[in-house]
């Protein structure tokens, strides 16, 4: 049974969720992939995780502009971090709450002209571009999260809709 309170019934309950939309319902198996996007979810699972920027401090930040604005004045491990992050941001929100993007893009907000997708996919890239040398499994996924967002994103709508399915 699932229990709130032990961190490894959290990770098995989204690793599960995200192994079947993955496997079952895209027919996509791809271990390194589903097992990122699976620990996204453990690690968005608190609020304050999905808006602080990893080396920002704790102010939290909405919008993915102040995202990238943040980013440009990091060193290069700190944007590596950033960037991954801006991408895993758009990432869970495109993928599990769309209906949310158009209160995030509206006309108010500094987001209202950016493309979620295309921004999450180029930050992925950008994070990509810097990972050390020595860090090719890192890169590589980075860069398949980048080429394969929109498979990602896909996937995320079907672990919502597996979660909303009564049993």
């Amino acid at each position: 049974m699932y229990s709130a309170r032990d961190p490894d019934d959290i990770d098995r309950f989204f690793r599960g969720l995200t192994e079947h939309a993955f496997h079952a319902r895209l027919g996509i198996v791809d271990p390194p992939l589903v097992d990122y996007v699976s620990l996204l979810l453990v690690r968005f699972i608190r609020n304050d995780q999905i808006r602080t920027l990893p080396h920002a401090g704790p102010a939290e930040i909405d919008d993915v502009a102040e995202m990238l604005s943040a980013v440009q004045q990091a060193s290069t491990a700190a944007a590596r971090d950033e960037y991954r992050h801006i991408g895993d941001y758009t990432l869970f929100w495109s993928g599990l709450y769309p209906e949310a993007l158009r209160r995030f893009q509206h006309p108010s907000r500094q987001d209202h002209l950016l493309d979620y997708r295309a921004a999450g996919k180029k930050a992925y890239w950008i994070a990509s571009t810097l990972e050390p040398a020595d860090a090719d499994a890192e890169r590589h996924l980075l860069e398949r999260l980048s080429h394969e967002y929109d498979l990602c994103v896909a996937g995320l709508t079907e672990v919502r809709r597996a979660w909303r399915e009564p049993e």
